[in-house]
């Protein structure tokens, strides 16, 4: 087994990024926080931290700091079972996409505060990656099979709708949307991984086309550059109700929305330890998500 205040030294740098910030959260000497480390590579036979600015894991270093984290979660759920209470505060760290976190997973955070959250932003078809490599605790993904050791739950589907300010459509799109107007019309995207607006003009056309796109890696931003005409794009339909209703943007097919069906994958511990993370993401994603 390993030492506990090894596990919490490795996990203090790593948060914070350095041994110095480590030793003044724990209360302790840099030194001992180097002697901590030291202790803990030669137990693991391995290198646990990249020393540098800031400081950085290892992918055994990574592993430890994920289990670190897990033995937290348990000893805070034993606490509040057996009514006792607790200083140490659990950090969920939990991989999920710019879109519900732009629109209902904020919800969820809110509905655990006594807990601290490490989000890692990623597009919903890959977030589960994060998860496969041990780098997170559960993760909000596209995919509908749970990962060996997780626990899948269906939350429903996010409604995008493509929009556009009535300029940009009345300029690009004044003849339909046709595939040479698509092809000219610039679009704009979250980042290389997002698929969204080619997936929804391959659905419309029935064939693939080449979109020429900005890519714009902020999901305000990209409602706010929709409304300034800088491009056309897939929106949350939630995020983006008040622009429509105020003339800003256009949907630009209506009867052609997008759903996206969203599922939450959370690593099985004992004792149900995330149990009360899976009940917030659950409930935050029933009041928004339409069922599928």
């Amino acid at each position: 087994m390993f030492d506990r205040a090894q596990l919490q030294a490795l996990a203090a740098v790593l948060s914070s990024g350095s041994f110095e910030a480590a030793a003044r959260a724990l209360g302790v000497t840099p030194s001992a926080i180097s002697q901590r480390i030291r202790a803990l590579e030669e137990r693991a036979g391995a290198v646990l931290v990249r020393r540098g600015q800031p400081a950085r894991a290892t992918p055994a270093g990574a592993r430890l700091v994920r289990h670190a984290e897990d033995l937290a979660l348990l000893e805070a759920g034993v606490a509040t079972d057996l009514g006792l209470g607790t200083s140490t505060r659990p950090r969920l760290k939990i991989a999920v996409n710019a879109d519900s976190l732009a629109t209902w997973f904020p919800a969820a955070l809110a509905g655990l505060p006594d807990a601290l959250f490490d989000l890692v932003i990623d597009d919903q078809d890959h977030s589960a990656d994060w998860l496969r490599r041990g780098a997170v605790q559960a993760a909000v993904t596209g995919g509908e099979s749970a990962l060996p050791g997780c626990d899948g739950h269906a939350l429903g589907a996010l409604r995008y709708v493509a929009t556009a300010s009535p300029g940009f459509r009345d300029r690009w799109f004044a003849g339909g949307l046709t595939a040479a107007a698509l092809h000219e019309a610039p679009a704009l995207r979250f980042n290389s991984k997002d698929r969204l607006q080619h997936d929804w003009a391959e659905a419309v056309l029935g064939a693939p086309v080449d979109l020429p796109c900005h890519q714009i890696g902020s999901s305000t931003a990209f409602v706010d550059l929709a409304e300034r005409g800088l491009g056309w794009g897939m929106n949350p339909e939630i995020l983006v109700r008040p622009a429509i209703a105020a003339g800003r943007l256009e949907v630009l097919l209506p009867d052609r929305p997008l759903d996206v069906p969203l599922y939450w994958q959370v690593t099985r511990l004992p004792g149900d330890a995330l149990s009360p993370l899976t009940r917030a993401v659950k409930a935050a994603a029933k009041s928004v998500l339409r069922a599928v």
